[in-house]
């Protein structure tokens, strides 16, 4: 386990323009092959039919599958290949919760997926995707500070 790596992630997460200015009151928390978000909902993420839109429950499940990959890798920046997302529930309201985790690794491939809660515990949503390592440096000047 690499608690340093992991609290550098999050910081880089947390500074990203898009949590500081859209998403506010979002958390990460990273452990080995494993991501958790959480993300209290606000009206601004509602479609007209007044439940989330299902954007955010691609961030939130994206986002925790991206991040129990990087737990892993230590060096460079991963990148999303493909990412498939299911919407089971609609989300009015509460704090919703994606876990992300690991399923495959190899030297240039990893598979993850996520799972969406809602605050009563419910799956609300699911994803699962496929990311490879870029030639991105894990490094201050993306936040990784």
């Amino acid at each position: 386990m690499n608690e340093t790596h992991y609290r550098k992630l999050e910081r880089m997460y947390l500074s990203a323009p898009v949590n500081t200015e859209i998403y506010k009151g979002i958390t990460l928390c990273v452990s080995d092959e494993k991501a958790e978000i959480t993300l209290p909902i606000d009206h601004r993420y509602f479609h007209a039919a007044q439940a989330a839109h299902g954007s955010v429950y691609f961030k939130l499940l994206d986002d925790a599958a991206f991040f129990a990959v990087n737990s892993v890798v230590t060096h460079v920046f991963v990148y999303t290949v493909s990412f498939n997302t299911q919407l089971l529930r609609p989300i009015k309201h509460g704090i919703v919760k994606a876990v992300g985790e690991v399923k495959f690794k190899s030297s240039e491939l990893f598979v993850a997926d996520a799972i969406l809660y809602d605050e009563k515990g419910r799956i609300v949503g699911r994803g699962s995707g496929n990311f490879m390592k870029s030639k991105i440096a894990l490094s201050a000047e993306i936040g990784y500070v």
